[in-house]
């Protein structure tokens, strides 16, 4: 998250400034606009800090490249003098977005931070280790942000949740909190634990759904421009020559025809409906649609809500403290399950129960209706005995486990009905082009 420097007048002609953090400049300046309305400032300069390639030397020795993070340039060059360097050149780096780093990178950056923990180095030496160590540009201009924000004197939440576009929302406020917790490491270990079984579990759905997906469409693809203009220039021969086809090949033939005849209305068709859908599925109400009807799918459906639950219960295991802050504990675990009709029930049905009405923690969840028997069950006994913690941990092992053996038997059975498919329209293809193989033409009259 991009930080913007404000400048101007207070009313009693004092000069003040500030920074603040935002997404875009737009959102930037419609905040700086609240502030100065409300502290009645006149704003007259708004700079966003980037970063800044620069050439230095130093007594006539070689020049060397490097970059530095400044709001303007002539900061970078008052910087460089100062330190005793001769400034060759200062130019904005173009083309620099913070891009997500891949999955992998992060959750060796989160598990290293974990065990450096362990060995009770210090949490800045921790940072500083890693940040020379990084490959992703992203990642590592993040990491050295952070480090510079808590040197600072930052609060550790707020320098985490400024690089929430680079560590994702989750991981950000997972490591926040992490820092301001008496247990750092454990907590670090099990945001690996889950960004793993994320990135696990997001690479089994793509082989389970999308790859089969992706093959059956090719194939329909490839039936369509069979049937459409490969099929009539052979069948159309044998009417040529006066042959009369038989059924299947007439019927396909008559297929050929009312496909060529409405091939554009189908393709606008056809766009206007796949753009519809993914407009709406990328829409907030189009995302609870989707996650509330993905549990009830079949097969599919369980797989993907007993993880959902095991997301929750280990993340809710981390932060689950026994104390009053058990809500925001159970609310962000809801957050973290990236499936949004189960973090809608759990915070307007569960959480309401717990704060007005004072329910306990396993009525709630009943009421949520989002956990299955078995869960309630397990928070149950742990309520009774006092350890709901290491009863959230076993749930999570347990549907962890019943999971990844459960989505191999599906992706196994998706590829059988996938293949059966191909086998039924290539025997079907087979057939019509067998057909019309035995098509005679008539013979001459002489």
């Amino acid at each position: 998250m991009p930080d913007y420097r404000f400048i101007g007048i207070a009313n009693t002609g004092k000069s003040v400034q500030g920074v603040i953090a935002a997404d875009t400049t737009a959102e930037a300046k419609k905040k700086i606009k609240k502030m100065a309305a409300h502290h009645k400032v006149k704003i007259s300069k708004i700079q966003k800090r980037k970063t800044w390639i620069y050439k230095i030397q130093k007594n006539g020795e070689k020049p060397v490249k490097g970059e530095q993070k400044a709001f303007t340039k002539q900061e970078v060059n008052q910087a460089l003098t100062k330190l005793g360097y001769k400034v060759l050149s200062v130019q904005p780096k173009m083309g620099f977005l913070a891009l997500k780093p891949p999955a992998a990178d992060l959750v060796t950056f989160v598990r290293l931070s974990a065990d450096l923990l362990r060995e009770k180095l210090p949490f800045n030496e921790v940072l500083q280790l890693l940040s020379n160590d990084l490959n992703n540009p992203a990642l590592r201009d993040a990491v050295r942000q952070i480090n510079n924000d808590l040197r600072q004197g930052k609060d550790s939440e707020e320098a985490f949740l400024k690089q929430e576009r680079v560590l994702g929302k989750f991981t950000a406020r997972m490591l926040g909190l992490a820092s301001k917790s008496g247990n750092m490491a454990d907590i670090y270990e099990s945001t690996a634990k889950f960004l793993e079984r994320n990135a696990e579990f997001r690479k089994n759905m793509r082989q389970a759904l999308i790859m089969p997906l992706f093959t059956l469409l090719i194939l329909f693809g490839a039936c369509v421009f069979y049937v459409a203009y490969i099929f009539p220039e052979t069948a159309k021969l044998f009417l040529k020559l006066g042959s009369e086809l038989p059924p299947m090949t007439k019927a396909t033939l008559d297929l050929s025809d009312f496909l060529i005849a409405n091939m554009p209305i189908f393709s606008i068709v056809m766009l206007v409906l796949s753009g519809g859908i993914i407009y709406f599925l990328r829409t907030p109400q189009g995302r609870f649609f989707k996650d509330r009807y993905i549990l009830k799918l079949p097969i599919m459906g369980p797989i993907v809500h007993k993880t959902t639950i095991e997301i929750f219960c280990r993340v809710f295991y981390s932060l689950y403290s026994g104390s009053g802050e058990n809500v925001d504990a159970i609310r962000l675990a809801s957050e973290a399950c990236g499936n949004k009709y189960f973090e809608d029930r759990i915070k307007n049905v569960s959480i309401p129960l717990m704060l007005r009405e004072g329910r306990g923690l396993v009525d709630s969840f009943k009421e949520a209706d989002v956990f299955t028997p078995t869960a309630l069950s397990r928070f149950n006994s742990g309520a009774e005995t006092g350890t709901v913690k290491m009863t959230a941990v076993q749930i999570a092992n347990y549907y962890e486990k019943e999971t990844v053996y459960k989505l191999k038997n599906a992706v196994d059975l998706v590829q059988i009905v996938v293949a059966m498919i191909i086998m039924i329209v290539m025997t079907a293809l087979t057939l019509v082009s067998s057909e019309t193989a035995l098509v005679s033409p008539k013979s001459p009259v002489g």
